[in-house]
């Protein structure tokens, strides 16, 4: 069963005392890729460090809307070249994670849509997939999409049938993950049944959003099987179905992945 996981954060601090034991013990466990997603400047260097130590681990580079404290308009231009050069390397596949979190609300709104904006704007002008960080914004999440339309994914989506259709229609792909397992999961499953076969994506997070029956432990990237076996029975297909067609697609998704 192919595991391929397109969102998780192996250069958390969670997984400092055992990092790359558990990494190295993937292929064995199916997993055949992983999109170690960054937050900011020096966890997109530590991304691509372990995308370059684990053949079948890959980057994404950008800056995470939580990550913007402290930073002013004079920074965004710096680190939108060190962005697209972290871009230019081989194991580097998608920019970000990117994009608006009104739930946290770390960092004014409007910054929030400025620094999305510009990653998204040089993502197109890279040719480049986003991976899209959408919590409680859906609506300027979606403006901004429409009016650059990228390449993509929205991941850990939690949006409703008609907004992951408005997704779709753009060409992008629909992350799904431990959520669709959890005891509220209404929108998720709603979601996990619609969205085309060609457009979905399997993820976990991790270290965050372990599955039901795991939830509170740290989630690391074999645990895509119990949101897959969810996922599969509302879409009324086998586990091996939805592996295969997701490992597919990831590829699809991400082309620098070989």
């Amino acid at each position: 069963m192919p595991i391929f996981d397109t969102h998780a954060h192996y250069d958390d601090h969670a997984f400092d005392e055992d990092r790359n034991a558990l990494l190295a013990g993937f292929p064995a466990n199916g997993v055949c890729g992983v999109v170690n997603a960054a937050v900011d400047i020096p966890s997109c260097e530590s991304s691509l460090a372990l995308a370059h130590t684990f053949p079948f681990v890959y980057a994404a580079v950008g800056v995470h809307p939580g990550e913007l404290e402290g930073l002013t308009d004079a920074d965004l231009e710096p680190m939108m070249e060190q962005v697209a050069r972290f871009y230019a390397d081989e194991k580097a596949v998608a920019i970000g994670e990117i994009g608006l979190d009104y739930h946290y609300d770390t960092t004014p709104r409007e910054m929030q849509r400025q620094w999305f904006a510009r990653q998204v704007e040089l993502a197109v002008a890279l040719d480049a997939p986003v991976i899209v960080h959408d919590r409680e914004a859906h609506e300027d999440t979606l403006n901004i999409l429409k009016r650059y339309k990228p390449k993509g994914v929205v991941h850990c989506f939690s949006g409703s049938v008609e907004t992951m259709k408005d997704i779709v229609s753009l060409g992008m792909y629909i992350g799904l993950g431990g959520a669709t397992t959890f005891k509220n999961a209404v929108k998720p499953l709603e979601v996990a049944k619609a969205v085309p076969a060609d457009r979905l994506l399997l993820e976990t997070d991790a270290p965050y959003m372990a599955p039901v029956p795991l939830r509170g432990k740290r989630c690391d990237s074999t645990m895509i099987a119990y949101s897959a076996a969810v996922i599969a029975g509302v879409r009324g297909i086998t586990v091996d179905e939805l592996l295969s067609q997701t490992e597919q697609n990831a590829k699809a998704a991400f082309p620098k992945i070989q």
